[in-house]
């Protein structure tokens, strides 16, 4: 399985951004989806969670300010981003439990993508 995000870069304060993760491989159900993100010298943060019927939580630093959503046809989970603020500068990544064939469940992550809001 191959979790492959997309959409980061560089962006003014206050402006938006739409990252997607689209998951491949032998992929029976996808549950838990989530995004992660990583600043420079500092700990991974979980920034999202949707599970696998779209319930949704959120790290207080980005309430209000930032929506996960996935589309279960496209194993596909989106993180728009928006009113970006300069301590938002991270390497996001994407996060999945994933169910595999023979009943093997194994978590997954992508390589990450650099978001980076100037100020």
């Amino acid at each position: 399985v191959q979790l492959v995000e997309s959409g980061g870069g560089l962006v003014q304060a206050g402006g938006s951004l739409r990252l997607s993760c689209a998951a491949s491989g032998s992929i029976i159900r996808i549950n838990g989806m989530n995004w992660y993100r990583q600043a420079p010298g500092k700990q991974q943060e979980l920034v999202a969670s949707i599970t696998s019927g779209s319930s949704t939580k959120y790290g207080e630093s980005v309430k209000g300010r930032f929506t996960i959503s996935r589309d279960n046809a496209e194993n596909t989970v989106f993180l728009q981003m928006n009113s970006l603020k300069s301590e938002d500068t991270a390497v996001y990544y994407c996060n999945a439990n994933v169910d595999l064939p023979e009943g093997i469940r194994a978590e997954f992550w992508g390589l990450g993508t650099q978001v980076t809001v100037s100020s």
